[in-house]
């Protein structure tokens, strides 16, 4: 517990330590006419070089001025439908398959369950009240009630309904809103299915629901508002108007924080929420005394492959278009996960003597994981750098950093997706500046103009924002948990354990011998 409460001091140390003051004086002298400069749309057609988004994963319902005229383009709705079916892909199966070869035999089943029915319970929540809490107007914390149900994104009427817009990153360009609800819902889904990961094997299942309704409520949706929310490129109609948008916008937006698709948001807010329960839960019996290793290999490398190809959809679909800033994700996203899983190899082969199967499936991950944040928002070159930091430091993070801490973290979270994460938010920062190959970020949303925030100073506020999400995650996970424990209790006992949870929670095994 000692060690928890360190792990949350020092991100209250990142956020409020030296340098706050000049992250902020570099978002406000950047986005003196811009959303503090958080995300960059497409230059306008007639550009000779048209720059790509750099944080392409959220866009706030559209209010186009009059002069605007709205257009929905069947490329960019097949694109998204597609993308979001590729990122459901990476849960279930991808996500389940490769959390399930990691655990035992005899917990196989559990944690394929705890996926599934988690996905499932999120995705309803999220058509409940999840997206009104993260994409309306609120504060700058946390949107309001304008969409609980849906309301209003779709309307019967005589012509068969009418469909809402939600803004891209173009100006007069939109989706029709309810494709950018599920395109969202999964990110939602996936986020809370990481967490099972580090309490994986010794967790009741009851546990583990209610402790994604109070997570997903207080953290998941908080962070995507501060993070995420805007008003719009098509709000933006004058330079007068431009403080106003900007003061609607979520918090960690208006410093000026690049997240493409999901570092902070989805990475480092689940990567905590893990860390955190695996301080709670305690160790699993027998850990560190008997064997605990992986049931089935081939099955994780099924999964890891899923993941790969579905992170298209995850990274390249929140450029919310099918032009230029999805290209870019997209090859960001196959290059930095191949240069991770080379680097992850060569750093075991140095450190063990060999490569294995499961360290090439895990930098992967780690590559997949540390380029999420940076896939729009960085070079070609930006990328193969983000992608080989990730694969040695992921690797360092469930070696030598998960001694240090002391955690029973079942199947590393925190090491590849919390480690991963602060990486590639932190790389960012540097990557996206023009002068090192990166597509720099709109200054001003008014005419479109894009440029670059100095280098360090757009590392500082990639600091701010990943211990922004350090600290709210693991504040709301330690206090959930808590009232789990009190109410229903968190952790099996020992002899259901040390039968199983396959068994034991659901009556079933995966494989009859």
């Amino acid at each position: 517990m000692k060690k928890l409460i360190t792990l949350l001091a020092l991100g209250c140390a990142l956020m409020g330590g030296s340098g706050i003051a000049a992250a902020e004086d570099a978002a406000a002298s950047a986005a003196a006419s811009a959303p503090a400069a958080a995300e960059m749309a497409s230059a306008p057609a007639a550009a000779a070089a048209p720059a790509p988004d750099a944080s392409a994963a959220a866009a706030a319902p559209a209010s186009a001025a009059a002069s605007i005229t709205e257009t929905v383009n069947k490329g960019d709705v097949s694109w998204m439908l597609v993308s979001t079916a590729l990122v459901i892909m990476m849960s279930i199966p991808g996500l389940a398959l490769f959390y399930g070869g990691l655990v035992r035999s005899k917990n196989m089943l559990s944690v394929l369950m705890q996926v599934f029915v988690t996905f499932s319970l999120i995705v309803v929540l999220w058509v409940v009240y999840g997206y009104s809490l993260a994409f309306t107007e609120g504060n700058a914390f946390i949107g309001g009630f304008d969409r609980l149900f849906l309301h209003g994104v779709f309307t019967p009427d005589a012509n068969g309904g009418a469909f809402s817009t939600a803004a891209t990153f173009s100006k007069g360009v939109v989706l029709p809103e309810i494709v950018y609800v599920v395109f969202q819902a999964t990110f939602a889904a996936i986020t809370c299915c990481l967490i099972v990961g580090s309490f994986a094997e010794r967790i009741k299942f009851s546990a583990v629901l209610m402790f994604m309704v109070l997570w997903f409520t207080f953290s998941y949706t908080p962070i995507a508002h501060m993070v995420w929310f805007w008003e719009g490129p098509d709000a933006y109609t004058s330079k007068a108007v431009v403080d106003a948008m900007n003061a609607k916008a979520g918090l960690a937006w208006q410093w000026g924080a690049l997240d493409f698709a999901g570092g902070t948001v989805v990475h480092i807010n689940a990567a905590i929420a893990g860390l955190v329960g695996a301080f709670m839960l305690g160790k699993r019996v027998g850990y560190g005394k008997e064997s605990m290793a992986p049931h089935s290999l081939t099955l994780t490398m099924v999964g890891a492959s899923l993941l790969w190809v579905g992170w298209f959809g995850f990274n390249a679909g929140s450029a919310l278009e099918a032009g230029n800033s999805a290209s870019l994700a997209f090859l960001n996203t196959f290059s930095a996960t191949a240069m991770a899983v080379l680097a992850w190899c060569a750093g075991e082969a140095l450190h063990k003597g060999k490569a294995s199967m499961l360290g090439a499936a895990s930098g992967a991950v780690a590559g997949l994981v540390a380029i999420t944040p940076a896939a729009g928002n960085v070079g070609i070159v930006g990328a193969l750098v983000v992608g080989a930091a990730a694969g040695f430091v992921c690797l360092w993070g469930v070696t030598g950093l998960k001694k240090i801490i002391g955690a029973d973290d079942t199947l590393d979270v925190f090491g590849v997706h919390g480690v991963g994460g602060i990486t590639g938010a932190l790389l960012t920062g540097i990557f996206n500046n023009q002068a090192l190959g990166g597509p720099g970020m709109v200054t001003d949303w008014v005419t479109g103009a894009v440029g670059s925030v100095g280098v360090w100073d757009q590392l500082l506020i990639q600091g701010k924002a990943v211990g922004l999400t350090i600290v709210w995650s693991g504040v709301v996970s330690f206090i959930a948990y808590k009232i789990v424990d009190l109410t229903i209790g968190l952790r099996v006992p020992e002899d259901e354990e040390r039968e199983g949870l396959d068994i034991t929670s659901h009556g079933e095994t995966a494989y009859n011998a």
